[in-house]
């Protein structure tokens, strides 16, 4: 095989799971990893106030913003604002999280390499008080 051509819709949008998510989120699969390759991707649609848990990438991740006004926020660090168009880099390893604002929605495209058949590693839910943390301008 030369080329695949993945169809809109060929593939079923699954709803955000309530362990790995708070609030309403829609993950529709672009594709995923064909050996040798480890990459793969989702567009992740999340409603006003909803988030991903914390999380780390073995291999990094990538985020491509393609609508709407979202936060994210690396452990330790400054709660970010993300707009539509920018791209989000979260290097290898780093606790992390992404979700809408708390008024807007926002969705991004995910972009991570898989390390022994896992490109990520849940680990608690964003708390309320987290998540309304002040955000850091640029």
């Amino acid at each position: 095989m030369d080329m695949k051509i993945y169809r809109v819709g060929s593939q079923p949008s699954i709803a955000g799971p309530e362990a790995t998510f708070t609030g309403n989120v829609r993950i529709d699969p672009l594709f995923s990893p064909t050996e040798p390759a480890r990459t793969s991707a989702a567009l992740v649609i999340f409603e006003p106030g909803a988030r991903s848990a914390w999380h780390t990438h073995p291999l990094g991740q990538h985020l491509i913003v393609t609508a709407g006004c979202g936060w994210t926020q690396c452990w330790g660090g400054p709660k970010r604002e993300i707009r539509a168009g920018d791209v989000v880099f979260c290097n290898c390893g780093k606790k992390h999280w992404h979700g809408a604002t708390d008024t807007t929605s926002m969705s991004h495209i995910a972009i991570q390499e898989a390390l022994d058949g896992s490109p990520v590693n849940w680990l608690e839910k964003v708390s309320d008080e987290q998540y309304h943390s002040p955000v850091e301008t640029d």
